[in-house]
């Protein structure tokens, strides 16, 4: 559903991660949720509905980051070869409803599906050559996206 960005540990993290892996005994694990809590927040958040509107923006996000689609961006045309896929309409939606909930509000607005637009959608770029050549990021292009629409 996402793609996190993962950056290098410290020097000093890193020195704690060879240590604490490297010895024979192991740390106690303390759940902080169980399997059947975790199904339920996925139930209650799915309950979260999605306006119309929302639903027609999330869709049309999505189908802008399609270098053929009607309404794609002239950067989107030069740098993608590949956009994003229905699923992504669907994940963005429930990233939406996820992120409405952990604000504290009981529906989904335009700015939950911004905010979750660059970690549903990154991945499911795929960029040609002449992005790379050029430096150009799909987080560059979906901000592009976000600014644009």
């Amino acid at each position: 559903m996402f793609r996190l960005h993962v950056h290098y540990p410290t020097r000093e993290e890193e020195v704690q991660v060879l240590l604490s892996t490297t010895q024979s005994f192991e740390e106690p694990i303390n759940p902080l949720l169980t399997g059947e809590k975790i199904i339920r927040l996925q139930r209650a958040v799915r309950v979260i509905p999605v306006p119309q509107s929302v639903a027609e923006f999330t869709v049309d996000l999505v189908r802008r980051t399609r270098p053929e689609s009607e309404g794609c961006p002239d950067k989107i045309k030069r740098y993608v070869r590949w956009g994003a896929g229905p699923r992504a309409s669907q994940f963005l939606a429930l990233a939406g409803k996820a992120h409405a909930a952990l604000v504290g509000r009981l529906n989904v607005s335009r700015e939950d599906v911004a905010a979750s637009a660059h970690l549903v959608l990154r991945h499911r770029l795929i960029l040609n050559y002449r992005a790379e050549a050029d430096g150009v990021t799909a987080d560059a292009l979906i901000q592009e996206l976000l600014s644009s629409g």
